[in-house]
Order: structure tokens, then sequence, then C-alpha cells
């Protein structure tokens, strides 16, 4: 959600943004030899793990997720790091493979596959704005495709909403800095602060259809071209799959037949908008056959279904345009979408949409910008099978709406959300989704004015938010997140969210987090400077006192805790969080603890296991009066727990608040005997 949070410069400011990307792979790794033992086989992942430790979670998608640092190569390793502004903290895994010109990384084909998806960073121009490099893609040797690489929708700097110019002085001199502990306006001497600011963003990922399918065992060679004006080209990882031939809807109204141009060349809105209406008089579907359609607006849909030929095949692709004048919704842009009514008109209903993609052209957030692949009010529909990338949102629903079922879909490379269900939107469903590369949550369930209700998020994948959390819920009634995977969130957040915050309307009903796994979580906030837990519960504008209860999730390698709960300090004695419920939580690998405790409160433990801890089990600090009768903050043991991180002295309130414990570094996970 949009949080709140507090072109032309010299080459050198782009280098220095390259030194301060690359800066978190260890000094020991720096001048590491880059040839690497021959890897003999695939080592298929997912979220950077062996897929036996996240088994039953997340989506299950089409593909099969191989990360570079694991592959053949004569480049150099970067990472693991977690450190902000990094290249290693945003990379999945949080390690990469950084190649120059002329180097190459290998990798083997574990299945039969005819597509590929390479995520990839490549440098800023030196005054923002982004370049583009090649990438040659080969199989055995043969089949040689050249892809293009682009950082043109990568690279923001600065302070919140960001900026794609390196060199701009800070957009917010009065917020309160952490660099420098400071409000730069307010301070004599002025702080002088490295420039390009807060780089981040750094990554992008492109899709090739290879045009022949190849067999389980074959080598597709990624190899940076000598001439490349790339000065280098990190590679992330490789997804590869076996895509199927172009769906055909069979009664559908072609597109074509209403002057429709699948070539992009020539504006097709109209065409497909006479579809749609036709549609509607004569209750068939519109099919969007395999093509590139070029739309540069909202087209507005209702009581219609949509089909195209599959995400690989069918693409709506439109570029950013300015607004002669803003919209009433304050919008000074527009682009490609497909939008529901607004709610206040009653919304939309019955929609149906699947099986194509929405390419958008969105290089900076302006949060005022109705500039999202689907939004609007859509009640009693559904989208699915969607591929959307390079627009502000994903998917942001403005409610009051139910009954949507958002299903199947894969967002990426998004400048703010991946999906948003804004106000009021109930009993509704978002499910095997997969999500990668987020500016701001993964999934967000916001209650502003209106309180959103009996909504499940389930069995989703998101990796790599570079900002906020992967999975948020800010009030509302009787949700559930269940089943979810969720991977290396980079600050200002961590893997799953609950939080009394944003003008949210009061946790009211059930709360349940049900079987999700977070891995590389438990971020360090940059504006407190304390380390956050995978799931953390937030009491800002109010307690957090519906029926909460965390039921079978695995935390693993937390950086700092697998579970936080905090109030604010200015309203500390105002909100609390009662009761949560904790019950067979495995945690392999926290770098401080079990449980942070920074509010007035009770938790109950059941079953929950837990080793690799490095701090105290438990950092009670209550509500920081530290009374000598002990916390404000209450355990109750109710058998079970494992692994000696609630030992009998802790309970059921000893104080043991160390403000900022130093992190130590648990190992990997690992199967639980």
């Amino acid at each position: 959600m949009a949080h709140p949070y507090g072109r032309a410069t010299a080459l050198a400011a782009a280098l220095l943004a390259l030194g301060t990307a690359l800066a978190a792979a260890p000094a020991a790794r720096a001048g590491a030899a880059p040839a690497r033992p021959a890897v003999t086989g695939p080592v298929v992942t997912r979220a950077g793990l062996d897929p036996a430790l996240v088994s039953g979670r997340g989506a299950a998608v089409a593909f099969d997720e191989q990360e570079a640092e694991n592959a053949r190569t004569d480049g150099t390793v970067i990472g693991p790091g977690r450190t902000p502004y990094t290249l290693p903290s945003e990379a999945s895994g949080r390690k990469a493979v950084r190649l120059l010109p002329g180097q190459y990384v290998e990798f083997t084909l574990p299945r039969a596959a005819n597509a590929l998806t390479v995520r990839s960073s490549i440098p800023d121009a030196p005054g923002g704005g982004g370049v583009t490099a090649p990438l040659d893609v080969t199989v055995d040797g043969r089949h040689r495709r050249t892809m293009t690489l682009t950082s043109q929708y990568s690279w923001l700097y600065n302070q919140y909403p960001f900026t794609d110019d390196p060199g701009a002085d800070l957009l917010h001199p009065d917020w309160w800095l952490t660099e420098c502990s400071c409000v730069p306006a307010g301070t004599t001497p002025a702080p002088i602060l490295d420039k390009p600011f807060r780089p981040a963003h750094f990554y992008d990922e492109q899709r090739l259809l290879l045009g022949t399918t190849h067999r389980a065992g074959e080598k597709v060679r990624l190899t940076v071209p000598a001439g490349s004006p790339a000065a280098w080209t990190v590679i992330d990882l490789l997804d590869t799959e076996l895509v199927a031939a172009p769906h055909v809807e069979r009664g559908g109204i072609d597109v074509r037949a209403l002057g429709a141009d699948p070539t992009g060349r020539r504006d097709a809105a109209p065409a497909i908008e006479r579809a749609v209406a036709l549609a509607r008089r004569t209750d068939r579907p519109v099919y969007l056959p395999p093509g590139t359609f070029r739309v540069d607006r909202h087209i507005v849909v209702d009581d219609v279904t949509i089909v195209g030929a599959g995400n690989w095949h069918t693409v709506l692709k439109g570029r950013q345009v300015t607004l002669a004048e803003p919209a009433p919704d304050g919008s000074r842009h527009t682009g490609v979408g497909l939008y529901g009514r607004p709610a206040a008109e009653g919304g939309s209903r019955n929609v149906h949409l699947s099986g194509f993609a929405v390419e958008g052209d969105v290089r900076e957030r302006i949060d005022t910008d109705q500039v999202n692949a689907i939004g609007g009010a859509m009640s009693d529909s559904t989208i699915r099978g969607l591929y959307l990338h390079h627009t502000k949102v994903g998917l942001w629903f403005d409610g009051p709406l139910r009954n949507v079922r958002i299903t199947d879909n894969v967002i990426t490379d998004q400048i703010a959300d991946a999906l948003n269900l804004h106000t009021g939107v109930t009993d509704s469903l978002v499910r095997n989704n997969f999500i990668r590369n987020t500016g701001d949550d993964g999934i967000a369930l916001w209650s502003e004015k209106t309180a959103d209700a009996r909504n499940t998020v389930a069995r989703n994948t998101v990796q790599s938010p570079t900002l906020a959390n992967g999975i948020a819920v800010y009030g509302g009634a009787d949700t559930t997140v269940s089943g979810n995977l969720v991977a290396d969130p980079v600050r200002e957040g961590s893997g799953l969210h609950a939080g009394a915050r944003f003008g949210a309307e009061p946790f009211t009903g059930t709360l349940r987090f049900t079987g999700n796994t977070t891995v590389r979580a438990g971020t360090l906030d940059l504006n407190w400077k304390i380390g956050l837990g995978a799931l953390w519960f937030y009491a800002l504008d109010g307690s957090i006192d519906a029926d909460v209860r965390v039921t079978g999730d695995h935390y693993l390698d937390s950086t700092h805790n697998a579970v936080m709960l905090v109030s604010e300090y200015g309203v500390k004695d105002r909100y609390d969080i009662p009761a949560v419920h904790f019950k067979d939580i495995r945690v392999d690998g926290a770098g401080n603890s079990v449980l942070s405790a920074r509010t007035k409160g009770s938790a109950t433990f059941e079953n929950v296991d837990a080793r690799n801890v490095g701090a105290v089990g438990v950092n009670n600090c209550g509500s920081f009066h530290f009374p000598a009768t002990g916390s404000e903050f209450a355990l109750a043991d109710l058998g079970g727990n494992d692994g000696g991180w609630l030992a009998p002295w802790l309970l059921p309130n000893t104080l043991t608040c160390d403000d900022r414990p130093p992190v130590v570094v648990p190992p990997a996970p690992a199967p639980w005997s």
C-alpha cells in the first residue's frame, strides 16, 4: 500500500551507485576468483531453498526456479547480504552472479522447456532513466537468441515516494533522517549525504519464448556480449517452463474482427471496447488472440468475460500518457488497464478476465495516478491466469465490493503493491498467485474507512518486496492468511504483518495466520533501528484485540526475530495487543529472539519448537515502564514447546529487555527431524 514513510548528473554519481549497490558483498568475496567448480546438474529451488523445506506452502507454479549462484559461471557471486540499498539484499536468496562483458552463467534444464524468464540488473544511466543492454541466450551452444535487458523500470532513489534522478537533493528535508539521526532542514551545519541517496529497486525481469521445446538436461547459457554497453550485468535467477499452445476461445468475439491490430502498432482500445459492447449484447465472451495489442488508457469492463490465448501469447501493452489536466481522481497520467466502474457508481459485476498479459510503462511512483493493470470495483468476478508487469499496482480494488476471486496470476516488477483489497472488500479470495519484486506490500488488505471482511489469502508466493511487507492486513474482520510462502523482504516491513495503522478500521472477529512459511524475513526497520519479526503485529492507531491465532507457521532464517508484537512508543499506554495464541510453530534460525514483545498484552504458546536462536528466547520489554512486578506482557506455556527457548525463568513476565541485541547469524535451514 502507499506508505507515508518518512536528470543530468555527473557520471561519478552512477559509479557511486554501483559501488554502494555492491557493498554488501563481504570483503572476503570481493576478490574471489570468478571461476567456480563445474555444476553437474540442475539445482531447482523455491525462494532460494530446497523445495522440500517449503513443501505445501506458496503458489503451485508452472516454472522451475534456478538461482544463478548455484549454476556454472565464470562470473563472480555477490552476497550473501541483507543490507538495504545493495544488490544482494534485493536478490532472491540474497545472492546473485555479476557478469562482465564476455562472461556467462549456465543452467541445466530440469524438465523440458520452451520459455524462460531472466531476473537481472544492469546499471542506471548516469542521469537516471535507465539503459538497455543485450544478453545472448543459447541452448547447448545453438539456437542463439538475444534478449534486451533494461533498467528503465528499476533504479529508484531518495525518500518516499522516490525519484529516478540519482542526483536529486532530499525530497523531504523536513523529515527525520535515520542516516544522520536528525531533521536535515533544522540541522546546522546541514548533514552531507552521499548521492545517489538510497538507491533501490534494482532488478527487472524479461520473458522469452524459445521457439522450440528443449529437453531436460540441455544447457541454457546466458552470455553478456563482449561489446555490451552495460559495464556489468547481474543475473539473479532463471525460471524455465513448458508453455502450452495458444488457447482458442470457441464462440468468442475475436477483437481482430472489430479492427484490433495484433502487431501493437495501432491503438487497439476502441476495437476492444466495441468487442466488449457486442459481447454484452450477445452474451458471448471476448477473445484476445495471440499478439500484442496497444492500449494506452483504461478500458471499463462490466458484465463481460475476456479470455486471452494465454499470458505468454496475448499481451495488452501500453505507454504511460500524460493527461492534459489532472483527472477528477487526481491522476496526472493514464495507461493500460482494465477497470471496473467506481464503487460510488455502483461498481461492476460479473467480470471474468483470464489468459493474457498486461505490460505497463510506469517508471515512477505517483500515488494519485490510477495506472494499475486492474482496478476499480468488481463484485462477483474472477481474475485468473494473468501476467501483470511494469504497472504501478497489479490489482488495486477500491470497494465496497464483494466476492472477487483472484487466482493463478503472476505479478512482477511493480512500482508499488502487487495487490491491494482497499475499503470494504468482503467475501473474497486471493489464491495461488506468484508475486516478485514489488515496491511496496506484496498483498495488502486495507480497511480504510470501511472494513474488509471474511477474506482469505491462501497459497500465494511473495518474493523480494523491496519496501514494506510480503502480506499485510490493515484492520478488518474475520481474515485468514494461510499456506503462503514469503521470502526476502528488504526494509520497512517484513514477511507477514498485522497493523492497526494507516487509518484502518479496527480488527474484529477473527484473525488467522495458518500454515505459512517465511524465509529470510524479520528485517531491520531503518527508522526505528530495531529488528522486526518475520511475523509482526503493530498497534499504532488502536489496539489489536481480535481473536488472533497463529497456527502451523514456519519461520526460517529470520534476520532478527521470528515474531514481534509492538505498540508505537507514543501510544504504548493507550493501545495494546491483549492476546495472541501460537500453536504448532517451527522457528529454524533467528538472529535475535523467537519473540520480541514491545507492548502491553499477552501470548500463549503450545508446541512451538525453535532452534538456532541467537539471543534470549523472549526479548520482553513490555510497555517500557519496567515495573518491579515484571513486564506488562505476559507469557503462558501450554506445553510442548521444545528447544529451550521458553525457559521457566521467563514466565510469566520476566523483563529481559535488550533494545538492540547483536545478530547471531544462524546456520541455513534444514529438514526438521
